[in-house]
């Protein structure tokens, strides 16, 4: 057997990784780049993530399905924001669209009537009228849905 080469306080690339992973679950290029900055060979780097892989620690499809299932349960936002958000983690886009295409149609509208209600309740005191409106239009958009989307969501007769 091959004599692994440490690096990073003596710790093996494959340890390090298990140390990278351990807190919270992370990207193969999360891993690939966390492993690049301890210096470990490009040979390395490839064989700790075939055996992370292939050992069910490391899976892209499983960390997006999980981001985007805690995300919609935690902090209600659009596809849009969400596909921002898994880019951010460096997940292929084949996987965005695959994991996105299993939410639900409706969700995207419900989302944002659960935020465009929250605001309207923060904005109690304003009188109705443009500005609570156009209050409620903006922080709707920054959580990046659709002016289609915000539409129907304020027009809902619900709210």
């Amino acid at each position: 057997m091959a004599r692994k080469e440490k690096k990073e306080g003596g710790r093996s690339a494959y340890d390090a990784a298990l140390s990278y992973l351990t807190p919270k679950a992370r990207t193969v290029r999360e891993v690939e780049l966390k492993l690049d900055e301890g210096n470990y060979s490009e040979g390395e780097i490839m064989q700790t993530i075939e055996r992370l892989t292939d050992a069910g620690l490391l899976d892209d499809e499983k960390y997006a399905a999980a981001f985007v299932e805690s995300r919609l349960a935690s902090k209600p936002v659009s596809r849009f924001r969400l596909t921002e958000q898994l880019r951010g983690h460096f997940v292929p886009d084949e996987i965005i669209v695959s994991v996105l295409g299993s939410v639900p149609e409706d969700t995207e509208l419900e989302n944002a009537r659960s935020i465009a209600e929250k605001f309207a309740r923060q904005f109690s005191g304003m009188e109705d009228g443009e500005e609570k409106r156009r209050r409620i239009y903006s922080r709707l958009r920054t959580r990046g849905f659709s002016h289609e989307t915000i539409m129907k969501a304020m027009n809902d007769p619900e709210e």
